[in-house]
C-alpha cells in the first residue's frame, strides 16, 4: 500500500529533482534512498528468498559454472 506525504525542500532542491530526475520520478527516487535506511532486513531477506528457490539457484550455477571456460585460456 502506498501513502502519500507531503515534504517541504529548498527551492534549489526541488528545482534539480525536477530537471534531473523528473516530476513523474521523485516519488521513487526518495523511496529507494530512503529505503535502505529505514527498511534494514529487506536485502537479507531478498537474498534468502532467492537462495531457497532451488530453480533459480540451479540457473545460477550453471551459468556461473558456464563462465569458467571464458577464462581458462586467458593469460595472467
Amino acid at each position: 500500500m502506498q501513502k502519500t506525504m507531503t515534504i517541504t525542500l529548498d527551492e534549489t532542491v526541488y528545482d534539480g529533482l525536477m530537471n534531473v530526475i523528473g516530476s513523474d520520478k521523485v516519488s521513487g527516487f526518495i523511496e529507494n534512498i530512503a529505503r535502505p535506511y529505514v527498511i534494514k532486513d529487506s536485502l537479507t531477506e531478498g537474498y534468502k528468498a532467492m537462495a531457497a528457490d532451488a530453480a533459480r539457484e540451479k540457473e545460477a550455477d550453471e551459468w556461473t559454472n558456464a563462465l569458467i571456460g571464458d577464462v581458462a585460456d586467458e593469460a595472467w
